[in-house]
């Protein structure tokens, strides 16, 4: 009988088009080619690293009236690194074209890092400023993405110092572009209630350049804190599922004990029994057994 066909599996470097929606469009190498997962690996801290120096970049061009040379050169170096890892990965898959193009948002992001570190300054540009935020959206999908392996179930305590983190740079930003903020616990206050998206008033962003900052500030610090929330809650679950767990493994094993005590018995009462109740021999059974002699040779048909 034929073997009916296996469904295949489609691999992250032959992803549809709604899958790349779906992932960001971004893709991971296939796990089952371990060299090329390795070189990814490498290339992730790298990646992570000029993508950050970008950010002062962002508000360099926006608060100076004229280019920023260290700005532009942030943007260049980010734009290399991004597209020479991206290259250096796909050189080792199997389909090193079909994993660029499963990687679409990272090509967009080097032609977006190659643009701003090319174009006239943000003050003076409406349309400079609109495509280094769109740069600026790209490279927050692309650190977040690339960070999502670390948020672990139950992970609170990770995710606790992570928040810290988030709050502690987002606070340094608000001191940094925020008149209103003289000190770095104003700044502070002024991250947590813009990233709880409380708002109670008393400090505000007054400038073009905080406004923009307490947008990725929402974006950011919002999500972190969602998913403390959610971390905290899934501890709860976890822990009252395990016992739970607990509960029934050892109704489970009661069960069994008392099974195999049941079983012990049944098997020596039926020893018992045949031991008092010898079968009785039947007559001709010696050397016959329903009318076939067994010392009878087999005779081949």
């Amino acid at each position: 009988m034929p073997r009916p066909p296996s469904p295949s599996v489609p691999s992250p470097d032959s992803q549809s088009f709604v899958d790349r929606v779906a992932g960001w469009g971004l893709s991971p190498v296939a796990p089952d080619n371990p060299r090329a997962h390795r070189i990814e690996q490498a290339w992730r801290w790298p990646i992570m690293a000029v993508l950050v120096c970008t950010i002062p970049a962002f508000y360099a061009e926006l608060l100076q009236d004229r280019p920023s040379q260290l700005a532009d050169m942030a943007y260049l170096v980010a734009a290399m690194v991004v597209g020479a890892g991206l290259t250096h990965v796909s050189w080792y898959t199997r389909r090193p074209l079909a994993h660029l193009l499963a990687n679409p948002t990272d090509i967009a992001l080097v032609l977006g890092l190659l643009a701003a570190a090319f174009i006239p300054g943000s003050r003076s540009s409406t349309l400079a400023l609109g495509l280094r935020l769109l740069v600026a959206f790209l490279t927050l999908l692309r650190m977040v993405w690339a960070q999502q392996h670390l948020v672990t179930r139950g992970g609170v305590t990770y995710l606790l110092t992570v928040s810290l983190g988030v709050l502690l740079a987002c606070g340094l930003g608000f001191w940094w572009l925020e008149p209103t903020t003289p000190t770095l616990a104003d700044g502070m206050w002024l991250a947590f209630t813009t990233a709880a998206t409380v708002g109670y008033g008393d400090v505000v962003p007054t400038t073009a350049a905080s406004k923009i900052f307490s947008v990725f500030v929402v974006l950011l610090g919002f999500g972190v804190l969602t998913l403390v929330t959610a971390a905290i809650a899934t501890k709860w679950v976890e822990t009252e599922e395990r016992l739970i767990e607990r509960e029934i493994i050892h109704d489970m094993r009661h069960e069994m004990t008392l099974l195999r005590r049941e079983l012990a018995a049944l098997r020596n009462e039926v020893s018992r029994y045949v031991e008092s109740h010898p079968p009785a021999a039947a007559p001709g059974s010696q050397g016959q057994a329903v009318g076939l002699d067994l010392q009878q040779p087999v005779k081949d048909e």
